[in-house]
């Protein structure tokens, strides 16, 4: 396959889908239950999306803030412990099974005690969820990242009398760092959705989680479904920009 003839493949195959999607969401709009439509038609989702862009403009900023907020601390905290797990087998033992137990703490039953002992009206509770999730695809790239350098490398180092900083800015570092980047795409979604979740389970009245349960309970399907857009335009923001970074940062330079 040509090099153009690639690309035109690229770009088609996620409007095609995209386009099949929006076909079978149509379709779907028409299915009844009872009395009520199973899901609204996109024509309303998009009526309803314009007239109310401000407020859900207003409930996307608060998501995305609360989404950066988590994403960054869980990254920050991911990449120490790694760092320290990987240098010291002490703390990677004491790691191990503490970071075995988060990753399965279910987040509907931390949110609620997160909201309680930070207050009902602050963002702290949802932040902290979001980091939470977020540290752990973190640690556990970070972590394989800084090992796979192989003895072979560096016993080249070692014998080339290089100090501990240079081998770990030469060869330990750069090895982690395409760990590192696959760590935060993921972790990125997994935010995002931890995020929605936090906010659907109770704290502030803001926020694209708290508006689509609202609106969901009272029965008004085309604001809850514009909410439900909203929040994958979301998500979608943040796999972008972090698949974007992890392309510019693992792009190889010609020899």
């Amino acid at each position: 396959m040509s090099p153009v003839a690639e690309r035109i493949t690229r770009i088609a195959a996620p409007v095609g889908t995209g386009v099949l999607l929006v076909v079978l969401w149509q379709v779907l709009s028409g299915v009844k239950i009872g009395r009520l439509a199973l899901i609204p038609a996109p024509v309303d989702v998009f009526e309803t999306a314009v007239r109310h862009f401000g407020i859900v403009l207003d409930d996307a900023l608060v998501t995305g803030g609360n989404t950066l907020v988590g994403l960054v601390l869980g990254t920050v905290l991911g990449i120490v412990l790694a760092g320290l797990a990987a240098w010291l087998r002490p703390v990677d033992g004491m790691l191990a099974p503490l970071v075995a137990a988060i990753a399965v703490v279910p987040i509907v039953a931390l949110t609620p005690l997160l909201n309680t002992m930070f207050g009902a009206s602050s963002q702290t509770g949802r932040q902290l969820v979001a980091a939470i999730a977020a540290f752990i695809p973190v640690f556990v790239n970070v972590l394989r990242g800084l090992r796979q350098a192989r003895p072979v490398q560096r016993d080249l180092f070692l014998a080339y009398a290089a100090s501990g900083g240079q081998e770990f800015r030469k060869l330990t570092l750069p090895t982690a760092v395409p760990y590192l980047l696959t760590g935060v795409r993921i972790a990125s979604s997994v935010a995002v959705i931890s995020a929605l979740v936090a906010e659907y389970f109770g704290g502030p009245t803001d926020g694209l989680g708290t508006a689509i349960a609202s609106y969901a309970k009272t029965g008004n399907a085309a604001v809850a479904w514009t909410y439900v857009a909203a929040s994958i335009a979301v998500g979608l923001i943040f796999f972008l920009v972090t698949v974007l970074l992890e392309r510019l940062a693992t792009r190889r330079k010609p020899t």
